[in-house]
């Protein structure tokens, strides 16, 4: 059968080709686990996208900040806000995950369940969207960041590109844009605004909060103070499930 020398080398060269990605992703994850990042995908995306549509006054405003110069404040409100249980589970919070099956099997609105490290993956190596790739190469990227990075790292690259305004990424630009102030002069109270204008950069703004921004910022203060503030990331305990104020 002279098809099966030929299927056994497609085959072959197949797995040499997926053998190949995936030592390559892990080496790209690796490095980046001591090379800051100039850039994401999701920040590449934003710039084709205003180059398409002829955005010829969109400046995309980022630059890295490390963990020793941001205030303290900072990645307790991300956690309090997005993740509470970000320093105990492995990349995936599986009860909100069913949670948030549920409230769709009940006609609810639909809950998000995305950890912070399945976000740091998505924004550093994907794109936007929905789809069962993306999310299959969102879990995938996910485990590599986990069992290469510590968590202080995945929070720190978090940081600094998530897209917190438009066309503003990470919280060494949205200090300086909303604040005027340096990333280390943070205090709680504008943590917590950034955080809260996470479900939507777009529309929402730090320094001109809605009524929506202005409660949630509330909220994710009295969580911050609940947890135990920035120590929390260093305990050694769960908290218990109160909602985690996940999105997506």
């Amino acid at each position: 059968m002279p098809q099966l020398p030929l299927l056994r080398r497609l085959l072959r060269y197949a797995g040499i080709l997926v053998l190949s990605w995936v030592a390559l992703s892990w080496l790209v994850v690796f490095v980046l686990r001591f090379v800051p990042p100039w850039t994401s995908a999701v920040m590449m995306e934003r710039r084709l996208s205003a180059m398409v549509h002829g955005e010829k006054d969109f400046h995309l405003q980022h630059h890295w900040v490390p963990w020793s110069r941001i205030s303290p404040w900072v990645p307790i409100a991300m956690v309090a806000g997005e993740d509470q249980k970000f320093p105990f589970h492995h990349g995936f919070d599986f009860n909100s995950i069913q949670n948030a099956i549920d409230a769709a099997d009940d006609g609810r609105r639909l809950r998000g369940a995305s950890t912070i490290s399945q976000q740091t993956a998505k924004n550093l190596f994907l794109w936007n969207g929905r789809s069962f790739v993306r999310k299959g190469l969102e879990a995938y990227f996910t485990v590599l960041l986990e069992i290469t990075w510590p968590k202080q790292r995945i929070l720190e690259v978090y940081m600094n590109i998530a897209q917190l305004g438009d066309g503003i990424y990470g919280v060494g630009a949205a200090s300086d844009t909303f604040f005027h102030t340096s990333p280390a002069q943070l205090g709680p109270a504008q943590a917590a605004r950034l955080a809260a204008v996470l479900p939507s950069p777009d529309r929402f703004r730090a320094d001109r909060p809605s009524g929506y921004v202005m409660e949630r910022s509330r909220w994710i203060e009295q969580q911050m103070e609940q947890l135990g503030g920035p120590a929390y990331l260093q305990s050694k305990q769960p908290p218990r499930d109160t909602g985690n104020g996940r999105r997506r």
